[in-house]
């Protein structure tokens, strides 16, 4: 849950950024939103999860 959080406040202050910079409109953003839900609804849903938690534990484990 917290990964989760954290990925959503990450890709948040990206979006944020390339909207301040003008190089990310609002219609862009908005399609990415919609493919988000309908990504979040699909059967590739536990897929893209299962991913994105092993790629999170990975990068966890590395130690500088």
């Amino acid at each position: 849950m917290a990964i989760s959080i954290s990925v959503v406040l990450l890709l948040l202050i990206m979006a944020v950024m390339f909207m301040r910079n003008g190089k990310l409109k609002v219609s862009h953003a908005l399609v990415c939103v919609v493919l988000g839900f309908y990504l979040a609804s699909s059967s590739m849903a536990p897929t893209i999860h299962s991913g994105l938690t092993a790629t999170a534990d990975l990068v966890g484990s590395l130690r500088p």
